[in-house]
Parts: structure tokens; sequence; C-alpha cells
């Protein structure tokens, strides 16, 4: 695969995140607590936490496909809106593919903004690595293949903010590695990354900062080198540890 690094979407600024008392309660049920932090419009959040602690919640209210039951979200000081949504990007843990070629999937992003860009569309898979399976069915290519054609899709908008959720969770590590350098390749290039992820050693590899939740709740956040080398609160250093049923 060949180091090929595109641009964000040159019209774009890029933009921090505050949260302010966010929560989110479904049923009665309590999921999100009172989160409140600020991120930076650069580099890569890696958001940690045991199973049910909200990370995949979060990434969905942050891109708008849950509204929260109160509290406040500001991209660089704006509320949510159509208009910044459609500079962010979220990519699933499993890909939902159209049943058509690797290239048609990627046209169907662009067509859906207005645009028709052969020479984009093929720098974006060239990106990813998938230039020789572009006619190819998306069904029949292999787990990490469909994964990448899922971060093309994403990429091909040229996204002010990716988003993540533990897109590498079933893949091999070979398919991880190849994953993780195109995340890394977007961040390096001005892309806001959010990275969802239980692998503790993928978010040494890419966290510039670490969110980690529990239970709902903000416990911890930190630079990654502070967050791996001296973790303060309970639920982080018992996490850290192995003891995932904090």
């Amino acid at each position: 695969m060949r180091d090929t690094v595109m641009d964000i979407a040159p019209e774009a600024k890029a933009v921090s995140l505050l949260l302010h008392n966010l929560s989110l309660a479904v049923d009665g049920q309590p999921l999100l607590r009172d989160l409140t932090l600020s991120l930076p419009a650069r580099g890569t959040t890696v958001i940690m936490g045991a199973n049910g602690a909200g990370k995949s919640l979060l990434l969905r209210v942050l891109h708008g496909l849950v509204p929260p039951t109160r509290g406040e979200i500001r991209w660089s000081g704006q509320p949510p809106s159509r208009d910044l949504t459609r500079t962010q990007s979220l990519v699933f843990q499993k890909p939902v593919l159209l049943r058509r070629s690797v290239a048609a999937n990627v046209d169907f992003v662009l067509r859906s903004r207005g645009r028709h860009d052969p020479v984009l569309r093929d720098a974006t898979l060239e990106q990813v690595g998938l230039t020789d399976r572009a006619k190819v069915p998306a069904r029949r290519l292999s787990g990490g293949e469909q994964q990448r054609l899922a971060l093309a899709r994403a990429l091909v908008t040229r996204p002010v903010v990716l988003m993540l959720d533990e897109p590498t969770a079933s893949l091999d590590p070979a398919s991880t590695l190849k994953i993780e350098q195109i995340v890394q390749d977007a961040a390096k290039n001005g892309t806001k990354v959010l990275f969802v992820t239980h692998d503790v050693g993928q978010a040494r590899r890419l966290a510039d900062d670490v969110v980690f939740l529990h239970r709902g709740r903000l416990a911890e956040q930190a630079p990654a080198t502070h967050f791996f080398d001296a973790p303060t609160s309970d639920a982080a250093c018992a996490y850290l540890a192995g003891r995932i049923d904090v």
C-alpha cells in the first residue's frame, strides 16, 4: 500500500469539542452521566472503558444519531447542526456496505454529496490499499478489506472529524495494523480522530490523549503518556491491570 495521504476539505476549519453536563437516559436508565470535557481540534483521542461504559453511545451522540437527554455539545463554540455533521464521518465496528463493487460504494458516497469525482475516488482507494480491488463486489472482500472500504467511504468526504467505533475488533493483526496506519495518516494530515477501542496496546500506539469512561461517567482524561504511565482514577488503574469488570 502506497503512503498516500489526502487533505481534509480545504474550506473546513479544525473544530475543538466541548461537552458540558452531557447526559443520556433511556427508559429512565442513565447511560451517560454529566459528561464535561474539552478536546483539542487536532490529534487522536482514544475513548476507553469497560463494556457498558458508554463509549459507543458517546460517539453516536456526538455524531447526532442519538439526542442527549440534557447538556450541551459545542464544536468550536457552535451547537450541532446538519452542516456540521456533514464535516464528520463515523465508521462502525461492522461495516455496512452496498451490494456493489468497491468503486461503486465510494461513488455512492460522493453522489450523496452531489459530486462525481473519479480522481478523488481512485485516490481514496489508493490511500486505503484497495486500488486493485476496485471492480470486485464488496461482499467478496475479506473482513479487513471491508473495513478499509468503510474507511474509504468515510475519508472520501475529507472529514474534519473522523469517529471510529472499535473498527479493528474482529480483525487479524495484519489487517489491524493496516487500519491503524490509515488512521494515523489521517490524523497527521489534520483530521481530528475519535477512536473507541478495548485494546490497550492499540490505544498506546494511536492515542495523543485518552478519555476513560466508567459506568457512563468521565473517570479520567489525560495525555496518553500520563494516562498509561500514571493513571489517577481507581477505575482506570483496574482496567489497565486487566480487571475489566470494574
